[in-house]
């Protein structure tokens, strides 16, 4: 880290002075909260002390100084200059000896290249009677489709009768915001008809998708996990990645649940019910892509879209147990999604494997043809999925201290997973050191908070308070405490970042963490109506997500293990800049060897066989 100069600030060494070795004597400084834990009456409260002139200011001030937001960023002195957006010019880093490359096709003929992708002969990843545990993929439907053993409207008919049961009391999986039955089966019918044609669109024809009430998705309200947002803004069309799902003929079903304004990490909305965690009930599913990641775990749907500006994606991926992809910045156009964050927010992918995460990369990934960066922005490249024992040079970056600031469960799971990958594969771990973590989580913080508290500025003015969350009217405001030298600090942090992860990408493929530090934690009673306030949870999940965002690096995570109480843990792969294709392989290698293990969850939906 930087010289310290004071308890008040931190003198940041430049970049070319900092050792990223193993043996670095740069300290690694863990979370340091201090906030108690809070929700129902005391949120209540807490706000009202927040919104008063004087009193709010003093707490703010205090929250930040404590957390060590201010020594760490509003008052570091940084060399860097500010970097306002996260972009990469493509330097030809894509590293994989053998892919497709689509010369920016439209989604159509880039979902079947993908196709030839995942029915690579040397795919292994085949059903097998060891396994406990399989989810059916978007070829099973699609081959199920084909031969007439079930079709898209039975399918989409068992989808409504599983979502009516998991909205009973008894259950009350708060998987939706928005669900209409009967556009569902409007869609259903005629992708049936297109197969009784023999003229599918893809192998996405009548494939179930949800979306992240964050995206515009035709017919439905885009709510933001607000009772307002859609009161204010209307949804007139398809979000972009919504549009080419439905130019491949995807089963588009539904908007689902997520954190208020993507303000929090739980996924515990007190206006739409809290969506619970399939593999238990009693958890949380994390956030703010809560309902995504959900519904894909209990087979309601093999893949569903969320967006991505704090770990929201990999994050409950990660807790539910499924695969999350975050693309590269820029990879995937934010048209039509909510500007929460403008630049640290990217639509990802939740998938029940690292094959249909591909497909749905490749129907959503590539430029806009209008976009003046378009020329900038290489082609989607798709890796042929196969067992990589091809390839014996990858290499792995490990940052120790990071890596082991988890709960001892996921530490001893996912060095057992790298363990397995140097044994099966022969790939190399690489002991790094990434100066100023914690300091870039709090920037991250700083410019997330200070993006979406501008964004809907406007909006705020036209609407009563009583209709906002508790939690949400917090976060609010201390987003709102953010100032300009902050802003402009925290972008300095950013460039400073940028300019240390490439040279960690110098010496190695990806870098490798786990996804969370802790596993999926109860839910409590009286947070159900107020949300709740629990940031030293929250740090811990958000630990290994945030340089995806904030540098606007692509990310995968995928499932290795469960903890002792059976919940899943995630491993995760941070990589090059528009390395997409390596991510993918890599994480295709680490699902093979983890397959066997997978758990069925305690709450789950067969659409294809009804068992």
């Amino acid at each position: 880290m930087g010289l310290i100069g004071s308890d008040e600030r931190v003198f940041y060494k430049p970049v070319d002075e900092v050792d990223l070795g193993a043996d670095s004597k740069e300290i690694y400084i863990r979370a340091n909260v201090k906030a108690p834990r809070m929700a129902g009456l005391l949120v209540k409260v807490f706000v009202w002390l927040l919104e008063s002139r004087f009193l709010g200011a003093v707490i703010l001030h205090f929250l930040k100084k404590n957390n060590l937001i201010h020594k760490l960023v509003s008052y570091a002195e940084l060399q860097e200059s500010p970097l306002f957006v996260p972009f990469h010019p493509y330097e030809g880093t894509e590293v994989v000896e053998e892919y497709i490359q689509c010369d920016h096709q439209s989604p159509e003929k880039q979902v079947q290249q993908a196709t030839l992708c995942v029915q690579s002969p040397e795919n292994t990843l085949k059903t097998s009677p060891n396994f406990s545990f399989q989810r059916w993929t978007i070829m099973d439907y699609a081959r199920a489709y084909k031969s007439r053993e079930i079709t898209p409207l039975m399918v989409a008919e068992k989808l409504i009768e599983a979502v009516r049961e998991s909205s009973k009391p008894s259950i009350e999986m708060s998987f939706f915001i928005s669900f209409e039955a009967q556009d569902i089966l409007n869609q259903a019918s005629e992708s049936t008809l297109r197969y009784e044609r023999g003229e599918p669109i893809s192998v996405l024809d009548g494939i179930p998708v949800a979306i992240k009430d964050e995206i515009d998705c035709l017919p439905y309200p885009t709510t933001g996990g607000t009772q307002w947002m859609h009161k204010v803004r209307s949804c007139k069309e398809d979000a972009c990645c919504v549009e080419r799902l439905r130019l491949c003929g995807a089963l588009l079903v539904g908007k689902t649940n997520m954190h208020e304004l993507g303000a929090g990490t739980s996924g515990i909305n007190p206006h739409y019910g809290t969506t619970r965690n399939p593999h238990d009930r009693s958890t949380i599913a994390g956030g703010s892509s809560s309902g995504s990641a959900a519904v894909v775990c209990a087979g309601l749907c093999p893949a569903a879209l969320g967006v991505d500006g704090g770990g929201s994606v990999r994050m409950p991926a990660a807790l539910c147990g499924v695969v999350g992809l975050k693309p590269t910045f820029g990879r995937v156009p934010h048209n039509g999604v909510l500007p929460l964050n403008w630049t640290v927010g990217m639509v990802g992918i939740l998938a029940g494997t690292v094959e249909d995460a591909l497909i749905i990369y490749a129907a959503i990934g590539g430029p806009l043809p209008s976009d003046r960066v378009s020329h900038t922005v290489p082609n989607v490249c798709l890796p042929l999925l196969k067992l990589p024992n091809y390839n014996s040079s990858i290499k792995l970056a490990r940052y120790g201290e990071w890596f082991n600031d988890s709960n001892d469960d996921i530490r001893i799971c996912c060095s057992n997973a790298l363990a397995k990958l140097h044994d099966e594969y022969g790939w190399k771990t690489i002991e790094v050191t990434i100066p100023d973590i914690e300091a870039m989580r709090l920037a991250h913080y700083l410019t997330i908070g200070s993006e979406c508290s501008t964004s809907i500025a406007h909006q705020l003015e036209m609407i009563d308070k009583a209709e906002l969350g508790w939690d949400a009217r917090v976060a609010l405001s201390v987003y709102g405490a953010f100032n300009s030298r902050e802003y402009l600090n925290a972008q300095k942090m950013r460039h400073r970042q940028f300019q240390i992860h490439k040279k960690i990408f110098s010496k190695a493929d990806v870098i490798v963490t786990p996804t969370t530090g802790v596993t999926a934690y109860p839910i409590q009673d009286d947070a159900l109506s107020t949300g709740e306030l629990d940031y030293i949870n929250g740090a811990a999940l958000v630990r290994y997500q945030i340089a995806g965002n904030f540098l606007g690096l692509p990310a995968v995570t995928v499932p290795v293990g469960y903890d002792k109480h059976g919940l899943p843990i995630g491993l995760q792969f941070i990589g090059k800049p528009w390395s997409e294709a390596l991510l993918i392989h890599i994480a295709f290698a680490m699902q093979a060897l983890c397959m066997s293990d997978y758990k069925k969850p305690e709450v789950y939906y067969d659409l294809l066989t009804g068992k």
